[in-house]
């Protein structure tokens, strides 16, 4: 199926006004009035996000090195890839991936694959979370942010497909990077997914 972008315009809602409601550390809530594509006024709330990126470790045996930590908003410890938002929007994102995938698993690598972008959540919110897979792995020392927790492990690729699968694995963004690295090995070796 091929999308028709002619369409596009009478989809498209134009902003009137916006009014920040909450600028917080992470997270900014503006109010925005807007017009409907039939002209008629109406109101979104959205999050406004620096961005972030998430980065897929993926060893030569086929493990990715993932993390466990705890997640407020969840209440629960989530196995996750290693992610970490932008510093600032003028901050390179593949340099980000590189010290966040540092950072958290204490790795560096020879190539930093490009995933592309991941909306999260779009409904209400514009952060945007690039996607990454780095390969050719080294490991050094963890540097995790004086307030982040975590614990590093590693975990084969087709076992987190199958946890992906099975519901186990609810992050959005351990979700999508996972099924494409794991789609993309399928097509290299030329076996069905």
């Amino acid at each position: 199926m091929k999308m028709n972008e002619t369409n596009d315009a009478a989809l498209v809602e134009k902003q009137v006004s916006s009014e920040l409601i909450f600028d917080g550390v992470v997270v900014h809530l503006f109010r925005d009035r807007i017009e409907l594509p039939d002209g008629k006024p109406s109101a979104r709330e959205v999050i406004r996000h620096v961005g972030a990126v998430a980065v897929v470790p993926l060893t030569d045996d086929d493990e990715v090195v993932c993390v466990r930590q705890f997640r407020y908003p969840m209440g629960k410890v989530l196995l996750e890839i290693p992610a970490g938002k932008l510093d600032g929007k003028g901050e390179d994102h593949a340099e980000a991936a590189l010290r966040e995938l540092r950072e958290e698993t204490g790795a560096q690598c020879e190539q930093l694959i490009d995933l592309g972008p991941l909306y999260p959540t779009p409904a209400y919110t514009d952060e945007v979370i690039d996607l990454y897979l780095a390969k050719g792995l080294t490991f050094g020392n963890t540097a995790p942010d004086e307030d982040e927790f975590l614990d590093v492990v590693r975990v084969p690729l087709a076992e987190l497909v199958d946890m992906i699968l099975r519901g186990e694995i609810a992050d959005s963004k351990t979700q999508a990077a996972i099924l494409k690295v794991w789609v993309m090995k399928c097509r290299a070796e030329g076996k069905p997914c």
